[in-house]
Parts: structure tokens; sequence; C-alpha cells
């Protein structure tokens, strides 16, 4: 017979953590509110500039300043709806929405890079002159907008995979922004207007590495993969050092979102400690909190099926039915 324990929920910490994230989460929806409205400054400046200039760096820094908005507002939107509670059809609530915003910002990076990428070959064979002094003027001015907007964000992204999906795009700017900088100097004082195209590809190149780290790390989460920072040999070993544990069968950790982990697995109790497995269930998730920040678990006492079991359970799909199955009279 199977035998399933889990602790009471300690009300006062909870409450306490759900205060804690809502001040966070005002925090860093000031951060955005803050950096959309510097950026859509930037974006104005630059679009206008380009065009004025006949700059293609500058240009490029306007398309991706672009995408910066499109990612922050996204972004924005993800944390508004990762508030929503669970519900009895998303019973995880809206978090994955942070992950699926992840997703999309790097998909657009890399779109837009190829872009980049086919003006600037056309500039390279061809190469036209700018207006480098108003181009150096300009990019300036988004550079310290850039930096701004960064701040505001730089101190959420650490933790967040969403939030720091939005920084990269706007420190990739501004990363840009003094490319544009130096080329307009370059350009005043040689007359060399190739590096105008020059310093496109090499947006573009800031531009795909950090898309490519973001799609990375967000189909890492979608595809249930273990948190980087989790070693689970390790993880194995701790929690059988718990007074009680004899082993651990059937593990499964994965991410809900950047800072939800969930861990499910079943604990085979020893003998003598069977009449205390509901304090050993919650050892375990203290100690899962406290050393691997594992807030959501789902531990199963004593599964006399699975004893001999491995530790990563591999999953099974369902038998699927054959044609002759569904044309079958009941």
């Amino acid at each position: 017979m199977t035998e399933q324990t889990t602790s009471p929920p300690d009300h006062q910490d909870h409450d306490h953590g759900h205060h804690d994230h809502g001040l966070l989460d005002s925090g860093i929806t000031r951060g955005f509110i803050v950096a959309i409205g510097l950026t859509a400054i930037t974006l104005i400046a630059e679009l206008v500039g380009g065009f004025w200039t006949n700059s293609l760096a500058l240009l490029s820094d306007a398309a991706h300043v672009f995408m910066d908005l499109f990612a922050l507002v996204l972004s924005l939107t993800a944390i508004h709806l990762a508030r929503y509670p669970a519900s009895d059809t998303r019973t995880y609530g809206w978090h994955r929405a942070e992950i699926f915003a992840s997703l999309i910002n790097g998909s657009t990076l890399l779109l837009i890079a190829f872009g980049i990428l086919g003006e600037a070959w056309g500039r390279l064979l061809h190469p036209e002159a700018v207006k480098s002094k108003e181009m150096f003027l300009i990019a300036t001015i988004g550079l310290v907008m850039n930096l701004v907007a960064a701040s505001r964000l730089h101190g959420h992204s650490h933790d967040d995979l969403n939030v720091r999906s939005a920084f990269l795009h706007v420190l990739g700017d501004a990363i840009a922004s003094v490319g544009v900088i130096i080329g307009g100097i370059i350009m005043l004082y040689t007359g060399w207007f190739i590096i105008d195209a020059l310093i496109s590809v090499a947006i573009v190149l800031i531009i795909s590495w950090g898309a490519i780290r973001i799609l990375r790390e967000a189909a890492h989460i979608l595809l249930e993969g273990v948190p980087s920072h989790i070693d689970i040999n390790e993880l194995v070993a701790r929690m059988k050092d718990v007074a009680g544990v004899s082993n651990v069968h059937h593990l499964h950790v994965w991410s809900i979102c950047s800072h939800i982990t969930a861990l499910s697995a079943h604990i085979d109790v020893e003998p003598d400690y069977r009449l205390r497995q509901s304090e050993i269930i919650g050892n375990l998730e203290e100690l899962l909190d406290h050393e691997f920040h594992i807030t959501h678990t789902t531990l199963q006492g004593e599964c006399s099926k699975c004893t001999t079991g491995p530790v990563i359970q591999q999953l099974k799909h369902r038998p699927r039915k054959s044609a002759d199955d569904n044309h079958h009279p009941h």
C-alpha cells in the first residue's frame, strides 16, 4: 500500500514570502516603466537621426531599440500575467508567461540581427557618405538613455530570466551605441564611411550572442530541464542524509519559471521511522527550501512497489490506439 504524507504549510512564512514578492514586483514594474519611457525617446531620436545622417549603424541601432521597446512591454506584460492566481484549468497559474516572453524576445532579436546583416553587406560593397558629427551626437544621447534604463533593470536581472532578457536587450543596445559613437569619431576625422557598415556587423554579433543565450535558457525551462544551480547527485545525497531516509526514487526537478523550482520524489523511509514519516517529510522540505531554493515539493513516503526503482524514473507514453480500436463498438 502506498502511503502519502505532506507537511502542514507554514502560513507565517508563506505570507511573508508573498509580501516580499509583492514588493519585488512593484520595484520591477517601476524599473520597467522608466526603461520603456527612455527607450521610446531613444527610438524616436535614432530613427529620425538615422534617416537625417544616412547612417546604417544608427538605423541598425534604432531597429534594435524598437525590439528593446517591444521586449520591455512584453516582459512587463508577462510579469503582470504571472500575478494571476492558479485555477482549476491552470494549476501552475501564469508563471510560464515569463518564459514565453523570453522565448519571443530571443527569437525577435535573431530576426532583427539577420535583417541588419543583409543591409550591412550591401553597404560594405557600396559605402555611402554619412553625416558623422550628427551621428555621433545622436548616438551619445541614445547611450545615456540606454545606460539609465539598464541601471533600472540590472538589480532584478540576476535571478529572473524574463527580466534578464529585457536587460540584455537594453545593455546590448548601449554597447551598440558605443560602437556608433566610435565610428562617428573615426568617420569625422578620416572619412572612412565603410566603418558605418562594419559597426552594423558588430551590432549583429552582439545581438545574436545575447539572443542565443536567452533562447537556450528558455528552451531548457520549457523542456523541464534541471535548473543549472542544482546538482542532482548532491541533491540526492543531502536528502539521504536526513534521519530516517533510506533511499530516494522517481526524482523529478524542474523550473516553473526563473524563480520557482519544483521537485517530486518517492522517499523510502526506514522501518524504525515509519511513525515519524510526517516529521521526515517536513525536514526534507525545509532542507530543499534552504539549501537548494526549491519551494514547491511533492514528496511521497514509503512506496513499497518502487523501493528498488531508479533515482530518475523514465516517463512512458500511454499506449496509442490503433484505427481498429477507434472503430470498435463499445
